[in-house]
């Protein structure tokens, strides 16, 4: 039988053409998911007269725990909304020790719209659920009897500006959607924010393009769980949110079940609604991200093992080239490789209004968020997988049917 051989230069060369050639099927064939305009949220006109039916009326359901310190904040953007008909707001207290309830309240008062907001004391979740989507359904079952026209499941430290719930409402009205959510601006205000966030919000977009979501013809399906406008009438087709009881990365489950049962759901970028949750430190970035990274990964070692390949191929091996390749053919692969990684991750930066030097950063970070992703699979295999406010919820005894 005849040998076959192997140029070993030839096998160099493919795989220097490897990282590029990643890079040109991101750039031009991956829904345009860099393109970071053509995602945001269209912009408010606070004087604009109600494009929506003025019956439209919204409830927003606010699950907390221990968020005290930023839910008055949230609270008050919520009801000093305009162009909608008056929000009311239920608040779902779950289990909250440091004075949640009372800092809801007092910031509907001092609004002089106390009525508006209800709060309700969440009961510990019942076996199978999730605390936070366990709080979630309580809030549905309150406003329920309130028959709103949408519900906005919103996080305790998101803060509206005050037409962007009109917008997302006119947004579902105008494209005949079910669920509108939005990636509320996250905040830079710290440097390991500046190196990190911006990036958070660039690989998501990779993982569930804007273009594909919103489009019927693809399955890709995904939401931002701070801000969720959604029909009751889409939620209950959907299974509710029993459906989706004991999801970690609850939002991209729901939009999944929204779009199965044949919903239309559309996701944007927000340019002023922001997140007042503050990262101080690499740490506490580190720790949000490995809280759902294996739970993404299905809890498979074999995925993960596929991921560290795929960033290495894709994000690492560029500046390695540069840094160990001698042949001025793998140099150049590898340049044009950071090259078209940096020009589209360029626009998330200038997006998030950093300095554009932070684009050169991308293959650290992605070194970075692989090492929370090791350290996800490993809380995992601890029993300590999913941990959030005190509570470990991505624990072998919680797994979903058929993982």
């Amino acid at each position: 039988m005849p040998q076959v051989s192997v140029d070993p230069v030839t096998v160099a060369q493919a795989a220097a053409a490897l990282p590029l050639a990643i890079w040109l099927y991101l750039l031009l064939a991956r829904g345009g998911f860099w393109r970071v305009s053509r995602a945001l949220l269209p912009r408010s006109s606070p004087g604009a007269a109600v494009v929506s039916p003025p019956g439209r009326r919204v409830v927003a359901v606010v699950p907390a725990r221990d968020e005290a310190e930023g839910i008055g904040r949230a609270v008050s953007s919520l009801l000093a909304q305009k162009r909608v008909p008056p929000v009311e707001v239920i608040v779902v207290d779950d289990g909250s020790t440091d004075g949640t309830a009372e800092a809801a309240m007092r910031a509907a008062e001092d609004a002089g719209a106390g009525e508006r907001l209800t709060v309700l004391r969440g009961t510990p979740p019942p076996p199978g659920w999730t605390g936070k989507l366990w709080a979630m359904s309580q809030g549905v079952a309150a406003a329920a009897g309130r028959n709103p026209d949408f519900l906005l499941f919103t996080d305790a430290d998101i803060e509206y500006a005050p037409g962007d719930v009109a917008v997302l409402a006119d947004t579902a009205e105008a494209q005949r959607l079910d669920l509108v959510s939005l990636m509320v601006r996250l905040s830079t205000a710290t440097f390991a924010e500046r190196c990190l966030i911006p990036a958070f919000v660039f690989f998501f977009l990779k993982l569930y393009p804007p273009a594909w979501i919103a489009s019927p013809r693809s399955s890709v399906a995904g939401a931002a769980g701070g801000c969720m406008l959604i029909r009751p009438a889409a939620l209950a087709r959907a299974g509710g949110l029993a459906a989706i009881r004991g999801r970690i990365i609850d939002d991209c489950a729901l939009a999944r079940a929204v779009k199965s049962s044949g919903g239309r759901i559309w996701l944007g970028l927000a340019r002023q609604t922001r997140s007042l949750r503050v990262y101080g430190s690499f740490a506490e970035i580190g720790a949000m991200i490995s809280r759902t990274a294996f739970n993404q990964l299905r809890h498979s070692y074999l995925l993960l093992a596929g991921t560290l390949l795929g960033l290495l191929a894709t994000y690492l091996a560029p500046p390695l080239l540069l840094l160990l390749a001698r042949r001025p053919d793998a140099l150049a692969l590898g340049g044009a490789a950071w090259l078209l990684m940096t020009l589209c991750y360029l626009p998330m930066v200038r997006f998030y209004r950093v300095s554009s030097a932070y684009a050169l950063l991308l293959p650290a970070v992605a070194l970075f968020y692989a090492g929370a992703t090791v350290h996800s699979a490993v809380q995992y295999a601890a029993g300590r997988g999913g941990k959030w406010k005190g509570r470990a919820q991505d624990v072998r005894s919680a797994r979903e049917p058929g993982m």
